[in-house]
């Protein structure tokens, strides 16, 4: 990156179950305009916008922030399955860090249907064939939604891989319970135990239960970018700014190891983070906070050990030791992460981009990490796409 870029405001709305919210141009609407009172800004010192959705038409970006205003300015629409919305932050960071621009709005939004996910256009090849043909050959269980056996699948591989009982999933997501109960955006704010997630309805029985998975969620959040001349010609925040930045796509061993792991991104993952870490000349054992992508608590697993955040097979002790919380190693998903806060594809990239600026700003309240001053988020999409960005107090 040839320029510091920094997040100046952010915004976000509590997210909500399919049918109990307003319409995605009005969420997205509210949280841009949350996102540019939080920076002191109009949105006629936005430059360019960048909005990312999953399930809308073409040029919803523009439906949204059009009701905030309509200056004329470039706006791209962007769609990258779960990571569509730091794929947005990623497109929005290198145009600050370019020089293209010195103000950027980045928005992601999602009105979901209630329900598994599922392919919405069936009359042509899927994205998902190449990760269906091994997902069949590995695993079967085709009476089982195509996400829930991906991501059931590679918890499974962990599993026999190294041991780690079922009970680690569980701990994970009663963890991510007890953070949400001090997050009032969330969806799920009741805490639960280990014992209730293993008592919930077994989705696969032996490895996973419906408290392990995310729910579909409708809500919207959004960041205002800048680049540090731009900060201090408007007086603006400059406490937060990103450090790194990677994104990466899958490679032939996303199917050629024969590995569920692999086929649900941690390749991808390990790629990401590494070259964050050596970007920023910061490591795993920098961190004071992680908001990563636990759309399933396997997922959440097995991405602890593609961060470094311990051992390849140390995730079951990692947790056990109380790693992933307040008093541990580092805290994860405070913000009760995609199983508790729920998961509106679109939005989920810049909802962990506000948690996190609002833990290097010292601001979020009951949930607050003591003296967070580096944070790393990761956001994977299948098919596929992952994001890790490094945040730095400045």
């Amino acid at each position: 990156m040839s320029r510091n870029v920094y997040v100046t405001g952010v915004g976000m709305i509590p997210f909500a179950k399919p049918g109990a919210s307003a319409p995605y141009d009005q969420m997205g609407a509210q949280a841009a305009r949350q996102a540019l009172e939080d920076a002191d800004l109009c949105y006629g010192d936005i430059e360019q916008a960048y909005a990312g959705y999953v399930y809308g038409d073409s040029t919803s970006g523009q439906k949204a922030l059009y009701q905030v205003g309509m200056t004329g300015i470039p706006i791209v629409n962007v769609n990258n399955n779960c990571s569509t919305g730091s794929t947005a932050l990623y497109l929005a960071r290198q145009a600050i860090a370019s020089g293209a621009a010195e103000c950027v709005l980045v928005l992601g939004f999602e009105q979901m249907s209630p329900g598994a996910l599922a392919s919405v256009f069936t009359d042509r090849p899927s994205p998902f064939d190449p990760f269906d043909a091994v997902t069949d050959e590995l695993v079967g269980k085709p009476e089982i939604p195509l996400a829930l056996r991906y991501f059931g699948g590679a918890g499974l591989s962990h599993m026999e891989k190294y041991g780690t009982p079922l009970e680690a999933f569980a701990k994970i997501r009663a963890k991510a319970s007890r953070h949400a109960a001090n997050n009032p955006l969330a969806l799920f704010r009741k805490v639960v135990t280990p014992q209730e997630v293993l008592e919930s309805p077994a989705i696969w029985p032996g490895v996973m239960t419906r408290l392990m998975a995310c729910p579909p969620t409708c809500g919207a959040a959004a960041a205002v970018l800048v680049s540090e001349e731009f900060a201090k010609k408007r007086g603006l925040k400059a406490d937060v700014y990103i450090a790194a930045q990677s994104m990466t796509t899958d490679r032939p061993g996303t199917f050629d190891s024969r590995d569920m792991m692999r086929v649900v991104g941690y390749d991808m993952s390990c790629e990401a983070a590494a070259k964050v870490y050596a970007q920023s000349g910061l490591g795993p054992e920098d961190l004071d906070v992680v908001e990563l992508h636990d759309c399933f608590a396997h997922n959440e697993l097995i991405t602890y050990e593609a961060l470094g955040l311990c051992p390849e097979g140390g995730a079951d002790k990692f947790i056990s030791e109380g790693g992933n919380t307040y008093g541990g190693k580092v805290v994860t998903n405070p913000s009760g992460g995609l199983l508790s806060k729920g998961h509106p594809l679109g939005a989920t990239g810049l909802a962990q981009c506000f948690e996190l600026t609002h833990q290097l700003r010292g601001s979020a309240g009951a949930r607050q990490v003591d003296g967070a001053r580096v944070a790393l988020q990761h956001n994977l999409g299948l098919g596929g796409a992952c994001v890790v960005t490094m945040y730095r107090t400045a």
